[in-house]
């Protein structure tokens, strides 16, 4: 089993200028240095967290699927951000998953934050994605998810090493972030990776960034701040495995089944 090295993009967004946005990352992209194996953008990185989903909603495979698809093969990285993705008159907060060979998957966002209206909108994702990279097992995750930790939990039948999260994560909440993201790497036994973006909105929403990798003991080993910064860390299998040798927690845990109640 390798290491897996993960770059983390935290940057503020153009506020619903995908084109804007889509140049600026691929600039910073290219100007920073060593890539590592999987590089994790915001949520809604074209946008912002916007609720104008029929104005800015793409079909699969359109314009920033093509970006992402171009990216992940001159990079030689996978590359995974969410998009507001147009699929059979419904939108969905989707998570696309795009490797240097052209081969996409995608998670659609399955907690839609209320507060926002984003359940009044979006339609939510109705299942888990475990994708594998490097023999690692990866779960992604998107924002307000994080806040729900059956849905995050880490199971015999569907197990994974590294979840990670992006955000649209308000300044005013970031309490919350740096306390639950620790809390899913202690009770899953694996790493985290949280990514967050910064500045401020079209709605006047601060967001100060605070990503980072987190371990399997909650300790944050890659810290971003508070700045837009790249970077990127290694994660240890080796350190991963022996430790859940040695603090099989996970064998104790609960057997459990989540219903699906459709929409």
């Amino acid at each position: 089993m390798q290491n897996l090295t993960v770059t983390t993009v935290q940057t503020s967004l153009y506020w619903e200028n995908p084109g804007a946005n889509l140049a600026m990352l691929e600039e910073k992209i290219w100007n920073a240095g060593s890539i590592g194996d999987l590089i994790v953008l915001p949520e809604m990185f074209t946008t912002g967290f916007t609720m104008n989903a029929p104005a800015l909603a793409e079909p699969m495979n359109l314009t920033t699927c093509r970006w992402m698809k171009q990216m992940a093969a001159q990079t030689g990285a996978v590359l995974t951000g969410s998009i507001i993705i147009r699929e059979n008159s419904r939108y969905y907060n989707r998570m696309l998953w795009v490797e240097p060979d052209g081969r996409i998957d995608f998670y659609d966002k399955r907690h839609l934050f209320r507060m926002a209206d984003e359940h009044l909108v979006f339609s939510a994702g109705e299942k888990r994605l475990i994708k594998e990279l490097k023999g690692w097992k990866i779960a992604p995750f998107i924002c307000y998810d994080l806040r729900f930790p059956v849905w995050s939990r880490n199971t015999e039948a569907e197990s994974y090493d590294l979840a990670i999260y992006i955000a649209s994560w308000p300044a005013a909440r970031t309490l919350a972030w740096n306390t639950l993201l620790p809390a899913r790497a202690i009770e899953n036994q694996c790493y985290v990776t949280g990514v967050n973006r910064t500045g401020t909105d079209g709605k006047a929403i601060v967001y100060e960034g605070s990503s980072g990798i987190w371990n399997f003991l909650g300790e944050k080993i890659n810290d971003s701040g508070h700045a837009e910064v790249i970077q990127t860390g290694s994660l240890d299998m080796a350190k991963l495995q022996s430790f859940r040798s040695a603090f099989p927690a996970f064998r104790d845990s609960d057997r459990f089944s989540i219903h699906q109640t459709g929409r």
